[in-house]
């Protein structure tokens, strides 16, 4: 119920005023089932207008600090991330990366639609990073299709290091469904995954018009690759 009321009466309205945003290939999403939704990472209000675009109600994993924050803003978060329907992710420990993918292959499982950000964080400057094979880990185990989703202007309307959003246009572009039956039983392979992962991110590409850095994103952030050295491929 609350995820209805943040829609369409108390967020979905302002964000429509501010930023008159429009979907692109609704089409290419299931009507029922699961499916992972794949989107490439510009700004916070993508975990906004994906779900105010999208007719289904979409899972995002979460970290859970989100669920744990002092005061009245520490509540409106818990508040908001539990009516949108995340679950929550303990990041740092040794058994993170399992409890998330466990977390993702259960929501699958139940038959819902997944977000995943496959590059693991924000982008730093715009561009389209190396993604995490997670997301191929959790396709393979289930079944289920892969869906690129490419977020066009959210950097625009919530620029990086801001929190008053400015007007701008946004546009959710959804890609067709990717099917990766024919690596059946094949979880668990590094070279498999990282090949489905880059599928993925080539399609997010050409959706988003963004250049591809082939490096982490975090790395960038933490210093370990200098901005400038990185092997970047033009997009269309």
């Amino acid at each position: 119920m609350w995820w209805m009321v943040c829609k369409w009466v108390l967020i979905g309205p302002v964000l429509r005023l501010l930023a008159r945003p429009r979907v692109v290939g609704v089409e290419n999403l299931p009507k029922d089932g699961a499916a992972i939704l794949a989107s490439n990472h510009l700004a916070m209000a993508d975990s906004f207008f994906l779900p105010l675009m999208v007719p289904r109600r979409i899972t995002f994993l979460a970290k859970n600090e989100y669920f744990t924050g002092k005061g009245l803003k520490g509540a409106f978060k818990k508040w908001f991330v539990s009516s949108v329907g995340c679950i929550p992710i303990k990041r740092g420990s040794a058994s993170a990366a399992q409890d998330a993918l466990a977390a993702g292959v259960g929501a699958l499982e139940d038959g819902r639609l997944l977000g995943l950000y496959p590059e693991g964080t924000r982008s730093p400057d715009g561009r389209l990073y190396k993604g995490k094979t997670g997301m191929a880990r959790m396709a393979l185990e289930t079944g289920v299709p892969i869906i690129p989703v490419a977020m066009v202007g959210t950097e625009k309307f919530n620029p990086p290091g801001t929190t008053v959003p400015r007007p701008a246009k946004v546009q959710v572009r959804i890609g067709e469904p990717l099917d990766f039956s024919r690596f059946e039983g094949m979880s668990g392979n590094r070279f498999i995954e990282r090949a489905i992962t880059d599928e993925v991110m080539y399609e997010l590409m050409k959706l988003s018009g963004q250049a591809y850095v082939d490096v982490y994103a975090q790395d960038v952030k933490d210093g370990v690759v200098v901005p400038g050295e990185e092997r970047e491929a033009g997009a269309a």
